[in-house]
């Protein structure tokens, strides 16, 4: 079904639809682990949650594709993320409330250390702390210079991830590869122009780094800057338009905040662990449709490489279902946005369980929420991109197609 034939179909009611997304979810067997993070994982109320719903697989983009967190999202929520790509610089910036404009290119930084040979030796540089981070914007964003009529912003995320902000009138466009290689033991990449359209732009992308070595020469964790995602803004259709969906986020990273806003959702802020996000759902739960709780660490222990903190994570997850089935929400749909095995520290193209919990689901035979169990779902495997009509018709909002 495509997406615009879906829009056409939403009819409004008053039903609730709550999507919990944990990042990263889907994982792989370890050496001595006995499974997946979710088959070690002691999960009961999830594995009765799967017993009463329909299950399957997700593909978060297509088969053997693996994706970045603001494509996987995308799909979560219906938007074609072939058509709607988006650099990951516009997310960071949305989701610190950064004021854009059609004057700026925008890129996510990910401060790292690097040897006197400019080798990357930690991407993270440490994971710095916000406070670490916030300062060394400021001294950035202080002392560089591009020259005349353009303009260098730097603003802190949260620990080693900030947003890189060039303000011109006369810049050329912002499709400009990554300078993050992804991997350590290698040197920073060159900011190369994909179009020629974008050649200017990287001209001061270039001045901006050779500056940034310099003045993060004498700091012991964060002495240099790798770019990734660069974008111009551009504006979407939101939730509220296309589905006729009264939307919260529920969130504790500014980024997945960013996509939520780029959506249009009603965003909470100052919310730090999973009690203060259940205190959240509750206390908003009657003046919204659809909400998005989004849990990040499991992606965060996964890209650490962390096996036991992961699963420790899940678990953690799992004790929060019996207060979120309290709320008897019309559709409960548990999944992630992709996979971050700690076997592979990193996003991988491994599908992703998923269960839909709604009393006009089709019950399946699967009777443990995991990678494995289900495979045997009645969903069977299917792109992520669909989950979104699956959940209005669980939620009955959509309307019969053709005569």
């Amino acid at each position: 079904m495509s997406t615009f034939k879906i829009d056409e179909l939403v009819v409004e009611n008053n039903t609730k639809i709550i999507y919990l997304i944990m990042d990263g979810l889907g994982g792989l067997p370890m050496e001595g682990k006995g499974g997946t993070e979710l088959q070690v994982a002691k999960t009961p109320h999830l594995d009765a949650l799967a017993e009463c719903s329909i299950c399957g697989l997700l593909d978060p983009i297509a088969p053997g594709i693996t994706p970045g967190s603001g494509p996987s999202h995308f799909a979560l929520f219906g938007y074609d993320p072939f058509e709607n790509t988006i650099g990951r610089g516009i997310l960071e910036a949305a989701g610190i409330d950064f004021p854009l404009s059609s004057r700026d290119v925008v890129a996510r930084i990910n401060y790292a250390t690097v040897n006197k040979e400019r080798i990357i030796i930690d991407r993270r540089a440490g994971r710095i702390s916000s406070e670490e981070n916030k300062r060394i914007c400021t001294k950035l964003e202080k002392h560089i210079s591009l020259g005349e009529g353009v303009e260098v912003l730097v603003k802190p995320v949260k620990e080693h991830r900030a947003v890189l902000v060039i303000r011109g009138d006369h810049l050329g466009e912002g499709d400009i590869a990554d300078t993050d290689p992804q991997h350590e033991g290698l040197a920073p990449l060159p900011p190369q122009a994909l179009n020629p359209q974008s050649e200017s732009t990287v001209a001061y992308v270039r001045k901006f780094l050779e500056q940034s070595f310099s003045i993060l020469a004498d700091e012991p964790k964060a002495n240099a800057a790798l770019l990734r995602g660069f974008a111009r803004h551009r504006v979407y259709p939101s939730i509220q338009e296309r589905f006729k969906l009264k939307s919260l986020a529920i969130a504790t990273y500014p980024m997945y905040k960013g996509i939520a806003r780029l959506l249009g959702m009603t965003i909470i802020e100052g919310l730090g662990t999973l009690k203060d996000e259940i205190d959240a759902l509750r206390k908003h739960y009657v003046h919204y449709d659809f909400f998005y709780f989004h849990v990040k660490q499991t992606d965060s222990r996964g890209e650490d490489g962390d096996f036991n903190a992961k699963v420790k994570v899940i678990e953690e997850v799992d004790s929060i279902i019996p207060a979120i089935t309290q709320l008897t929400p019309d559709v409960l749909i548990v999944t992630g946005d992709h996979s971050t095995p700690a076997k592979l520290k990193s996003h991988s193209w491994h599908t992703l369980p998923v269960l839909i919990s709604s009393p006009y689901a089709r019950v399946d035979q699967v009777k443990k929420f995991d990678e494995l169990s289900c495979t045997q779902g009645g969903l069977g495997r299917i792109s992520t991109i669909h989950l979104m009509s699956l959940a209005l018709a669980h939620a009955l909002r959509l309307a019969k197609y053709g005569a």
